[in-house]
């Protein structure tokens, strides 16, 4: 056992992330209070790839000669002889530049930086500069076709032609693109998202010079990475390139984000991105973390590099420079634990950090694992030393979760109350929305209709219009004539549906977000109570934070909601459930395909919804009810919640609390308290109930009303029975303690 454990410390208690890096390697520590921009890798060394062609080295007459045997030549319609002028001038000019081949001449001309040097190019004669551009541009195409060089995706982006990536799917293996057409329909892309996957794998085949079928994973990750934005998105399409690869049986399966994951780092790495500058140190925080990992979920171990590493050492380091020892001076040991006693925002405002006694035990337990662990391994005992963190530190942790446990119960009477308003505004929304899609989808396009007291016309993408096509079943557009808002009336439907069932399922089970996303098909399982013979629905509970599964009775409105959501899910697709994998991010893994239950489309794949998805539909439907805390701010409602509503209203309403921890998943009933909130009115009437229930035992006689002379007697016993030390408490009728002692004047008065 380690010394955090040994202080009461659980390791499955946080759930803190230390973001990823980029790539290996060290990486700069992030900036306090801004989120990690991506978690996936960027594959910023592939961008610099040298690819050439088959004719790289052929001198300028044989490329010339050779264009001409070339079937690329004959796809440039309307030319009956190719435009070899254009292309010997292109040929010409990069021979002034220096390289061993064409490829090398292209990249030291600039050529894939942008488009002004074809200005530069002369083809000779008097022509206008349109007709020298035009037949450079058409000599530069049939190079490009016939593979002499291979242009970047700067060069292609900047030229944003068409035509010439329609050119280089006739010439190279067209059958093979007709195949990811018909892909695209298939997989219910959208025309245009379809033709954006198409380009990509135009643009890649062009620059690579190979054809679709001996494309990789690793061309994909090239485009992106060329392509990415400062936000850290692809370019428009690259997503759909790959699923198109990948159900053509070219890339393997699974989606480009599940390739692009990271997945579990090594300690080395997961340190290394702190950037600490002592080695000795950084060596014995990797040893140490190393040893601490086999005994720890991959979420909570990010969570120990991120205090040990990072708000501990790495922190010393940049307040204290040239400290290459743990053995810490007074001043600096009280110096971090009071900056570790607050949380600084990016505009310098501080607030009280709520996990610093976490911080302070997980840096106390490195110090005494360290000496515990030097008695049986002496390669240890170096580093042996007092540690900063005193006992006396940690005093306040009990007090702090007291308060903890307070603020999260007045969540609870604050928010319990207002639950109905919340399920009913999920529902009104959903009815009101499943009416206006119907409603629109009955009406034709350019029609206008009205609901609920507005009126609203269907109208259709521009993109359509151009090309004749019409609209696909992804697509009902409405526009409120009323307000000018535009409405995508799938999505928001969707949106309302999810909202309904999560709110539903949340408030119904009381399981953890993580949980929630993780219940499929197959949770759902019966059961045959042995005496009656009844079966009833029990929920199969996969544990999103201890190995232990448990089972919930699916009441009758649970099982309607689940009910809905499955017929949902087989409407959409064909009568089956579909399987989906599910990436967990505390653990950085992607589970097997299953049928997950809270999936929904995501463009044209299926997708179990993120944690993020959940909060934004639960945010949105939280303002539509209007409903606002004690200081007249938006009321914000989280999963967990729902949970500790759960365990309150059960609790409440008379199901004992060692069942709702078994329902909750808790191995210990502290816990379980901790989650209850006890209201005012329902204390009042359960001590009511204690009295009548402790008064129906006892005899009536106990309970009459006393007559005048009693109750004049009780009184009187009491108003004569004063002693020198006070008012004798003794109970009426009995004998006094005081019996002997002498009176004083006053109270013998």
């Amino acid at each position: 056992m380690t010394a955090v454990q040994a202080a009461g410390v659980s390791r499955n208690v946080s759930r803190s992330t230390v973001p990823h890096s980029d790539g290996p390697g060290p990486q700069p520590p992030r900036p306090r209070g801004q989120r990690p921009a991506t978690m996936l890798t960027r594959h910023d060394d592939l961008i610099e790839r040298l690819h050439t062609g088959p004719y790289d080295e052929l001198p300028a007459p044989e490329v010339l000669a050779l264009l001409l045997s070339l079937q690329p030549w004959q796809l440039l319609a309307g030319r009956p002889n190719p435009p070899l002028r254009g292309a010997s001038a292109v040929l010409d000019w990069l021979s002034n530049h220096p390289g061993t081949g064409w490829q090398q001449r292209w990249r030291a001309a600039g050529c894939d930086s942008d488009l002004d040097w074809i200005g530069q190019i002369g083809v000779g004669g008097d022509r206008s500069p349109a007709t020298a551009r035009a037949e450079i541009l058409a000599g530069l195409t049939g190079l490009l076709l016939c593979r002499v060089v291979l242009p970047g995706y700067g060069f292609l982006n900047a030229l944003k032609s068409p035509a010439l990536l329609e050119l280089a799917r006739r010439a190279h293996n067209p059958d093979r693109f007709a195949d990811l057409a018909r892909l695209a329909t298939d997989h219910g892309m959208s025309p245009q998202m379809a033709r954006s996957g198409i380009n990509i794998v135009s643009k890649i085949v062009l620059h690579t010079g190979r054809d679709v079928d001996e494309l990789n994973a690793e061309d994909i990750f090239e485009y992106r990475a060329a392509g990415l934005r400062p936000s850290g998105g692809a370019p428009a399409g690259t997503y759909a390139a790959w699923d198109l690869l990948a159900g053509a049986g070219i890339l393997p399966q699974g989606s480009l984000k599940q390739a692009l994951r990271h997945g579990q780092r090594p300690t080395t790495e997961l340190v290394d991105r702190y950037r600490l500058t002592c080695r000795p140190i950084r060596d014995l925080l990797i040893r140490y973390l190393e040893e601490r990992r086999p005994g720890v979920d991959y979420g909570t171990f990010r969570g120990i590099v991120g205090d040990l590493a990072g708000r501990f050492w790495a922190d010393i380091e940049h307040h204290h420079p040239g400290i290459d020892n743990l053995h810490l001076p007074d001043e600096v040991a009280q110096a971090w634990k009071q900056r570790m006693a607050v949380v600084t925002a990016p505009d310098g405002s501080t607030r009280p950090r709520r996990n610093r006694f976490d911080i302070l035990v997980r840096v106390r337990g490195f110090y005494l694992d360290i000496r515990e662990w030097a008695l049986e391994d002496a390669s240890w005992a170096a580093w042996v030393v007092p540690c900063p963190v005193r006992r006396g530190d940690t005093d306040g942790m009990h007090k702090a979760r007291q308060k903890q446990t307070a603020e999260m119960h007045q969540r609870v009477r604050e928010r319990l109350p207002r639950l109905p308003v919340l399920v009913d505004a999920a529902e009104r929304h959903l009815a009101d929305q499943t009416a206006l899609l119907a409603a629109a989808t009955a009406a034709a396009i350019g029609s206008t209709f009205e609901h609920a007291g507005s009126c609203y016309r269907r109208v259709i993408r521009k993109s359509y219009t151009k090309k004749g096509q019409r609209p696909g079943p992804a697509d009902v557009l409405v526009d409120n004539t009323d307000t000018g808002e535009r409405i995508e009336l799938l999505r928001s439907e969707d949106e309302a549906f999810w909202a309904w069932a999560i709110i539903e399922v949340l408030r119904h089970t009381g399981i953890r977000s993580e949980e929630l996303l993780e219940i499929t098909h197959l949770a759902l399982v019966s059961y045959r109570v042995p005496d009656t013979g009844e079966v009833v629905p029990l929920l199969q509970i996969v544990p999103s934070k201890r190995n232990e599964e448990r089972l919930l009775l699916v009441s009758p409105e649970l099982a309607s909601v689940l009910a809905t959501i499955i017929g949902r899910l087989r409407h959409r697709s064909n009568g089956t459930v579909p399987l989906v994998t599910r990436y967990d991010e505390y653990e950085c893994v992607t589970g097997p395909a299953l049928p997950h239950l809270f999936q929904r489309k995501h463009g044209w794949r299926d997708e179990v919804i993120s944690r993020n998805i959940v909060m934004d539909l639960l945010n949105a439907t939280l303002a539509r009810t209007g409903l606002r805390d004690a200081a007249r701010h938006p009321l914000r409602y989280t999963p967990h919640d729902f949970r500790r509503i759960f365990a309150t209203d059960a609790v409440t309403g008379g199901l004992p609390v060692h069942i709702v921890a078994k329902l909750l998943g808790h191995q210990s009933l502290t816990t379980t308290e901790a989650y209850t909130a006890i209201f005012q009115d329902h204390l009042i009437r359960t001590y009511r109930a204690f009295l009548d229930r402790r008064r129906s035992i006892r005899p009536e006689a106990e309970y009459r009303e006393p007559t005048a002379d009693e109750w004049r007697e009780f009184n009187q016993h009491f108003a004569m029975r004063k002693v020198e030390l006070g008012t004798c408490g003794r109970p009426y009728g009995s004998s006094c303690k005081h019996e002997h002692a002498p009176l004083t004047e006053q109270g013998a008065a």
